[in-house]
């Protein structure tokens, strides 16, 4: 795994639009950044995709462990909607999509530092930009990156399955979140499915009819929506989630694995992972450890302490119960630059790579994403 330098493409920024990514650029500063790339050997592609399919497993594993034990008061789950979830996971109801967020260098095995299971971003720069960038600068050598084909598949089994109008939601004002959805609509239209898109806010409730509804008041059966099921259960219209006949994506029982607490079950069910940090529910023994608020996102307020000492921390709007995760050091390229390794899973299928780089230890919304190749 190396970092190299390269020759950004005459007029990038046009190049990126036209392939949908309006939100390149952070108060002045290249987000999608095509300045250097990471250089993967095959045998390390392998390891990652091998650790992705691993931590896949665990994850749901995990989840039946939840269930089994009512763990829910540890994930801050409200009771009204753990039948709900429970529903969910016993119909097996389909998952899209999910990022795992991985320390790698190349030399040891890849650690999980978090799972965005219900609402990860980064997937168009990831399955598409990514991808032009290649053929464009790159047409020589491979990247891991089947992302865009695996989404289809998915799409294809829920349109055999359900014929209903398909809608994706995102909070308005987003620009990041609403070109998120518009990819994945334009996905899901590739697979034969009639879409509409709305924002969050202008989903309504018809109590007569006891269903969801978009501003025409046609009902809501099936939709995508890239907004936490976590802020879904504390809004308004959360109480009518149980009853309201609206399929979800991701389903409901992705709640349980988009809540960091979800870190510290997989520690106390597999310690002996080469995988995993030792996570807690309480301060680590030693005082090294990263403190993450158990329904945080991200980069916010997170702290980092060395020998019980806050060390770094970042500002947010979360607080509560956090969970304390064994610090690791990050690899460090070219003196600065701190690497974390987004690995896709699509369908049960790992499919491909995105890294977000930052000159921090803490990864935030604007750390920089930049390709990757391998040969």
């Amino acid at each position: 795994m190396l970092r190299q330098s390269c020759q950004p493409r005459a007029n990038w920024q046009k190049t990126v639009e036209s392939q949908g990514m309006y939100y390149h650029t952070a108060d002045g500063v290249p987000y999608w950044d095509e300045s250097a790339c990471y250089r993967f050997t095959a045998s390390e592609i392998d390891v990652l995709e091998a650790a992705t399919y691993t931590l896949d497993k665990m994850c749901l594993a995990a989840v039946q462990h939840v269930l089994n034990h009512d763990l829910w008061d540890r994930f801050l789950i409200p009771a009204p909607y753990r039948d709900f979830i429970r529903r969910s996971w016993d119909q097996d109801e389909h998952t899209i999509y999910g990022r795992f967020d991985l320390a790698f260098d190349g030399q040891l095995q890849p650690k999980l530092l978090e799972y965005n299971a219900d609402t990860p971003t980064a997937l168009l720069e990831a399955a598409v930009i990514q991808w032009f960038w290649l053929k464009d600068c790159f047409p020589e050598t491979q990247q891991f990156n089947s992302i865009h084909e695996r989404l289809l598949e998915i799409f294809r089994t829920l349109r055999a399955e359900n014929g209903e109008r398909f809608y994706f939601t995102a909070m308005a004002d987003c620009l990041e979140d609403y070109m998120t959805v518009s990819y994945l609509r334009d996905v899901a239209m590739q697979a034969g499915f009639d879409t509409a898109y709305l924002d969050v806010e202008q989903i309504g409730w018809h109590a007569g009819r006891q269903v969801f509804t978009d501003p025409r008041e046609s009902a809501i059966r099936l939709c995508f929506k890239l907004y936490p099921w976590e802020w879904m259960q504390r809004d308004t219209f959360g109480p009518h989630l149980p009853a309201g006949g609206c399929r979800w994506f991701e389903p409901p029982w992705k709640a349980l694995l988009s809540n960091k607490a979800i870190l510290a079950v997989l520690w106390e069910l597999y310690p002996e992972s080469p995988y995993l940090l030792e996570t807690s529910l309480e301060p680590l023994a030693g005082g090294d450890y990263v403190k993450k608020p158990i329904l945080g996102r991200e980069g916010a307020n997170i702290q980092i302490f060395e020998h019980g000492k806050l060390f770094l921390e970042t500002p947010g709007p979360y607080d509560g119960p956090a969970v304390y995760q064994a610090l690791w050091p990050l690899p460090r390229f070219d003196g600065k630059y701190f690497p974390v390794v987004g690995s896709w899973i699509v369908n049960g299928w790992a499919c491909g790579i995105g890294i977000r780089e930052d000159e921090n230890l803490i990864t935030g919304n604007l750390s920089r994403f930049v390709p990757h190749v391998f040969e």
